[in-house]
């Protein structure tokens, strides 16, 4: 037996149990001795993403944080090859007790353990940690250019709304991309269609880039060339080499391959538009916040036990939405997409306050079940047609509700 490697499994065996039990506080691994000289320590949190327990570790550079996510055994085996080698010292925090392992001379391993230091903060402070990490540092350069903040690295008062909207964008985006298969890709590209002005355009890249530390391509595409000319010199000016600007819209933006489409407020058939695009490009994201649902209002046929309801046009607005969103939602669903829709920070350009986020999943071919669910919707509100489950159809990628 090799004492040394028994203290070892002991610290593992102690975060295993810690992790089975729900006691697991948080991991500390430190006195970095890797081959990244500017890499301090790891800190290990146990989070929920898409309903299911994972691992976040972020890795604390000098200059950034980079998070990763696994699954909670990728993770016990990603901290046993740390541990002792790239890391030199680890703290285990649990509501039962302190643990920790110190590695000195030869790798010789010594253990200790305490009373529990961080119980009475297990709960709420754990929380509050997260969403400290997503939130956007308003000493960003790129908010101040975009005249967010002051000179002090203080919100403008008149953009509050603004930095409230891209601070809850970012989170989403990141709850996103972590129950996404491109968590772990080294190259990431990203198209906002109607970017704007960029504040998101330039969050997401920021994001990505400097607080996840993932090499990332981000287009902006907006039809306004004065919009185009403004961000793409505040791009230059603060080498943000990998972002880009270029007049156009979704109309005239042939596929391309893209790892996430954004397409905010993005008027009637315009958000079909963008899912269709997005879902021929292979895009592993695709966010929209639709507005504008006039293609199936015009359409639709109250049915009989709804006509009370529905004789009112606030509720025929409301329901038109419903329907709408709900189809599109269907249609990313058929088509092998996880999908929601969420509530989101109202846009300065409409008072709607939807989103449809859509993760990609392993489904390759349209599945029956929904498909059929798409039929019998349609029927129920008498809509013969709507735009992207036309454009799924031309390209014989769905099976027409029809039949």
């Amino acid at each position: 037996m090799n004492p040394d490697r028994d203290v070892t499994e002991t610290f593992l065996c102690a975060l295993e149990a810690s992790l089975n039990e729900g006691t697991f506080i948080e991991l500390l691994l430190t006195k970095h001795r890797g081959n990244e000289k500017d890499l301090k320590r790891v800190v290990v949190r146990r989070v929920m993403l898409k309903n299911l327990p994972q691992l976040s570790f972020v890795y604390r550079y000098e200059t950034r944080d980079v998070t990763k996510n696994h699954s909670v055994r990728a993770g016990l085996q990603i901290v046993r090859e740390l541990l002792g080698t790239s890391f030199k010292a680890a703290h285990l925090f649990t509501l039962a007790q302190d643990i920790q392992i110190e590695y000195g001379k030869k790798s010789k391993p010594k253990l200790g353990i305490s009373k529990p230091s961080r119980a009475s903060i297990a709960g709420s402070g754990q929380q509050h940690d997260r969403r400290k990490q997503r939130t956007i540092d308003p000493a960003r350069p790129f908010l101040r250019a975009l005249g967010v903040t002051h000179m002090q690295n203080r919100i403008v008062p008149a953009m509050a709304r603004k930095w409230k909207q891209i601070n809850k964008f970012v989170e989403i985006f990141d709850h996103a991309l972590a129950g996404s298969d491109l968590a772990n890709q080294q190259r990431i590209h990203v198209v906002d269609f109607g970017s704007g002005k960029g504040y998101l355009t330039f969050a997401v890249y920021d994001h990505l880039q400097t607080k996840l530390g993932i090499k990332t391509r981000v287009t902006g595409v907006e039809l306004r060339e004065s919009l185009v000319s403004l961000c793409t010199d505040i791009a230059v000016r603060l080498g943000m080499s990998g972002l880009q600007f270029r007049k156009g819209d979704v109309r005239s933006s042939p596929p391309e391959a893209m790892d996430a489409l954004i397409a905010l407020h993005a008027c009637d058939t315009a958000t079909d538009l963008a899912i269709h695009l997005g879902i021929r490009s292979g895009a592993g994201i695709i966010m929209c916040s639709p507005c504008c649902h006039k293609e199936v209002r015009r359409q639709i046929k109250s049915p009989e036990i709804l006509k009370p309801m529905l004789k009112y046009g606030v509720h025929m607005g409301q329901e038109a939405d419903m329907v709408t969103d709900a189809l599109r939602a269907l249609l990313l669903e058929a088509h092998g997409y996880k999908t929601q829709i969420l509530e989101f920070v109202s846009l300065e350009h409409t008072s709607k306050n939807k989103m449809i986020l859509a993760v990609r999943g392993e489904a390759s071919t349209p599945c029956d079940e929904v498909v059929e669910q798409i039929k019998m919707l349609k029927d129920f509100y008498g809509v013969e047609q709507q735009t992207l489950e036309t454009l799924l159809q031309q390209d014989d990628q769905l099976p027409s509700s029809h039949a």
